[in-house]
C-alpha cells in the first residue's frame, strides 16, 4: 500500500499545483454560489461547500506532506553527496537532519563564531547584496 500512496500522492500533489486545478476549484465556487438562489441559500447548501472544503483539506493535508517529505529526501541526500565529494567537506555533516532542533542551532552558531559571521551584514558579498536595495 505505501507504494501506491507515494505514487498517487505524488500525482495528486503534482496536478493539485497546476493552474487547471485552480480554475476547476473556482469553477465549483461560482457554481455553489450560483446555486444559492435555486436552493434559497438554505442550511444544506451552506453544508455542501463547507463540508466538501473540508474533506479535501484534510486529505490534501497528508498528499501535500508526503511530497514535502520526499522532495526533503531527496534535496538532504544530494547534499549529503555533495559533502561526501568535495574536498574538505566535512563527513560529519552527513545525517544532521536527524539531530534534535536545539542540536542543529549549536551547529550553525558554532560554524558563525568559527567562520566570525555571527553578523550575516558582516560578509561582504551579503554586504553588497543588501547596499543594492
Amino acid at each position: 500500500m505505501g507504494y501506491f500512496f507515494e505514487q498517487f500522492a505524488q500525482k495528486v500533489s503534482a496536478w493539485a499545483g497546476r493552474p487547471p486545478s485552480f480554475v476547476i476549484a473556482l469553477l465549483v465556487v461560482i457554481g455553489w454560489a450560483a446555486s444559492g438562489p435555486v436552493f434559497g441559500y438554505s442550511d444544506t447548501w451552506q453544508l455542501v461547500i463547507n463540508t466538501g472544503t473540508t474533506v479535501v483539506t484534510f486529505l490534501m493535508v497528508f498528499l501535500i506532506q508526503n511530497a514535502q517529505n520526499r522532495d526533503a529526501a531527496a534535496i538532504q541526500c544530494k547534499l549529503d553527496e555533495i559533502i561526501r565529494a568535495l574536498d574538505g567537506g566535512r563527513n560529519e555533516f552527513i545525517g544532521i537532519e536527524h539531530l534534535a532542533e536545539r542540536e542543529l542551532i549549536e551547529i550553525r552558531d558554532g560554524l558563525e563564531r568559527e567562520f566570525g559571521n555571527e553578523d550575516p551584514r558582516l560578509h561582504k558579498g551579503v554586504g553588497r547584496m543588501i547596499d543594492r536595495r
